[in-house]
Formats: C-alpha cells, sequence, structure tokens
C-alpha cells in the first residue's frame, strides 16, 4: 500500500522559513515527477512547484527565489524549504507523486498525479 506521509507545516511567521517533509512508504521516489500543490480554504489546489525524474525543478512565479523543492533519494523524502514566507503562502500544502516524463507545465495539473499525502497546514502571520 503507498502512502505519502507529510509533515513540517504550521504557523510561521511573515519574512521566516519552514520546511516541509513528505515520506514514501511502499514507493520509490527514484523515477517519478513528484510535486507540491497548495490549497487555500474555499479554492481550488494549485500547483505550486515540481522535480522531474531528471531532476529539474520547475516553480510557479509566485514561489520563484523563496521556495525550493528536493528530494533525498536515500530517505525516500520530498521537500519544499519555503522561506521569505508571505500571509499568502497561507494554505493546506499537499504533496504528489506521477509517473515519470510528464512535460510540460505537468506540476500545475492534479490529475496527472496519482498518489497524495494527507496534507499540512502552513499558516503565515504577518
Amino acid at each position: 500500500q503507498v502512502q505519502l506521509v507529510e509533515s513540517g507545516g504550521g504557523p510561521g511567521q511573515s519574512g521566516g522559513s519552514l520546511r516541509l517533509s513528505c515520506a514514501a512508504l511502499g514507493y520509490t521516489y527514484t523515477r517519478h515527477c513528484l510535486a507540491w500543490f497548495l490549497q487555500p480554504p474555499a479554492k481550488e489546489r494549485e500547483g505550486v512547484a515540481g522535480v522531474e525524474s531528471d531532476g529539474r525543478t520547475s516553480y510557479v512565479d509566485s514561489v520563484k527565489g523563496r521556495f525550493t523543492i528536493s528530494q533525498d533519494n536515500a530517505k525516500n523524502t520530498l521537500y519544499l524549504q519555503m522561506d521569505s514566507l508571505k500571509p499568502e503562502d497561507t494554505a493546506m500544502y499537499y504533496c504528489a507523486a506521477g509517473p515519470p516524463n510528464l512535460g510540460g507545465a505537468y506540476f500545475r495539473y492534479p490529475a496527472l498525479f496519482g498518489y497524495w499525502g494527507q496534507g499540512t497546514q502552513v499558516t503565515v502571520s504577518s
């Protein structure tokens, strides 16, 4: 049974940092596309960042230069380092795993991903 288990959310201060983690159980991250999505209250889920099976990363414009997606294959864990936090970063954050070589702006499309974490809440105060 595949499980993606997230941790690391919580309260944060504007200008501060948080690091989200997503550990895969029963699943190997290598050779897959991985991504982080966020979902503010009463809004649709939207892509934040993605990493392809060859290691290339992509980010939505609003987080470029502030967030960094990375993975530790030895630990089978995906990370999202969130720096220079803003109140508008407040949302539930989800990690997702999908097939390799999705290409294009894959990290913007939730329907491409078959496995999801349970979500972790990030709340940034000003």
